[in-house]
């Protein structure tokens, strides 16, 4: 029988499984491990005040077709949101969201004159007549190229906030290659400006298509429907500590290292693995098997971040508004600074939370900056219950709150990490039988993890069928 391994059992694994399984047929049997006692990885729904709530991804991209597919694939509802906008405080104020960039870079100065102050309109107003721009060969530095072309004040109060809700980091320390890709080619192809290529990335006429999708129940439906139709043994709270090859197969090693006490190893065997797993294991458990692979891995910087969510009471008063923004320094009409990057009203931007208790959920954590992360639970709560008093006036008091934290839970894209995963993908295309997946890769969304899922369940079919 073959047997296929699976390390990590978060969307990009159980993806992986689960295509591997139609790939394969009944016969092959498909064991997935996981290091916690529970499946999913940033996939988590929990019950709040009775109600199945994302405390992990809330979302993906529907305008990208993997997530959405898969989602359909599995007889799952997609949802889209309501028409509520968002909003950013930016430069002490709040004000909507503008339409008309791409992740914040402007494709005229008009579509963010509203979050801009009159001289940062003006420095937007001029970026086209600067020098033509020409980007070198490989990824350049996103923060210094836009504040050299738009100035300081575009990146601070609306790159930044967007960038932050994305990867939890700021411009400053991501690649325009990495992170805006369609941008850099479209002034390989010719844009002069960063405006102009901004404005060839917008449609021609506004799309009635939604931009988002989720689950009804939760998007922890997405792993137990993949758990289920993978038929896969999934075994939870088991670590791999070792991989190493075994003639043309595999052989893992399973839970804690051997011991005095407990000197038998638990090991298995498999005809192929596929590695669906953060970084920092990745680079442990390639580091003889690959080690330029482990190398690679190794480089890539983490953030971390928390997810406050608060169930107010029914009847509660929110914004009219899908969330806030919150922009990095950004302080109230008093100077007392913010420690949330960002609020979700949950119960407006989602119809299906329309009754019941009102759903919010601040986000917090930038990366290099641990902040409020280094208070325990009860005070994180207390920090962004006044924080959403200050933006909003909401003093509601819970009838229930969950704080998740996701220690080193968003890769950061910098201006080395395309040359990285040319590394980790080259040198594991010359190990047959193994092939890595997950948000390490190309992209921390949930479409970019089901692509990387299902190119590496395409690697390891095509091998165990040679």
């Amino acid at each position: 029988m073959t047997r296929v391994a699976v390390v990590g059992a978060g969307v990009s694994g159980l993806t992986a499984a689960y295509r591997l399984r139609q790939l394969l047929g009944t016969g092959a049997e498909i064991v997935v491990f996981e290091k916690t006692r529970t499946p999913g990885g940033k996939l988590r729904t929990t019950e709040l005040a009775g109600v199945p709530y994302d405390v992990g991804a809330e979302a993906f991209l529907a305008r990208r077709p993997e997530m959405l597919a898969l989602v359909r694939e599995l007889g799952l509802d997609v949802v889209h949101p309501t028409g509520a906008r968002a909003k950013i405080h930016a430069g002490g104020t709040v004000t909507g969201l503008p339409p008309g960039t791409v992740m914040g870079v402007p494709a005229s100065a008009e579509s963010v004159a509203g979050v801009l102050s009159e001289a940062g309109r003006r420095a937007v107003e001029a970026e086209v007549s600067l020098p033509e721009l020409r980007l070198p060969g490989g990824d350049v530095p996103l923060g210094p190229l836009l504040r050299e072309r738009f100035g300081d004040e575009l990146v601070d109060r609306l790159v930044d906030p967007l960038l932050g809700g994305v990867y939890a980091g700021g411009a400053d320390g991501l690649g325009l290659r990495a992170t805006m890709p369609g941008l850099a080619a479209a002034v390989a192809a010719g844009a002069g400006s960063l405006t102009a290529a901004a404005a060839s990335q917008l449609p021609a006429s506004p799309s009635s298509a939604p931009v988002f999708g989720t689950v009804p129940g939760g998007l922890g439906t997405v792993v137990d429907r993949l758990t289920e139709l993978s038929g896969a043994d999934l075994r939870t709270g088991l670590p791999v500590c070792d991989i190493e090859r075994n003639g043309t197969s595999w052989r893992l090693r399973i839970g804690a290292a051997p011991t005095a006490h407990a000197p038998a190893e638990n090991t298995i065997d498999a005809d192929a693995v596929v590695l669906a797993v953060p970084a920092p294991s990745a680079r442990r458990l390639l580091a003889d098997l690959v080690p330029a692979a482990s190398a690679a891995f190794g480089e890539v910087e983490l953030a971390s971040m928390a997810v406050v969510a608060l169930a107010l009471p029914p009847g509660t008063e929110l914004p009219s508004a899908s969330g806030i923004l919150i922009g990095q320094g950004e302080r109230d009409a008093a100077g007392v600074p913010y420690a949330a990057k960002a609020f979700t009203f949950s119960s407006r931007k989602w119809a299906h939370f329309g009754t019941g208790p009102v759903l919010v959920r601040g986000s917090v954590g930038r990366f290099g900056e641990l902040g409020a992360l280094k208070a325990d639970d009860v005070e994180l709560v207390r920090v962004v219950r006044d924080d959403l008093a200050r933006l909003t006036g909401v003093t509601a008091e819970p009838v229930e709150t969950l704080v998740t934290r996701w220690g080193g839970g968003l890769p950061q894209y910098g201006t080395g990490h395309l040359e990285r995963v040319e590394r980790i993908e080259k040198a594991i295309a010359g190990i047959p039988g193994l092939a890595v997946a997950g948000a390490t890769l190309h992209g921390v969304g949930l479409p970019a993890c089901v692509a990387t899922a299902e190119a590496a369940a395409q690697r390891v079919a095509a091998h165990l069928s040679a």
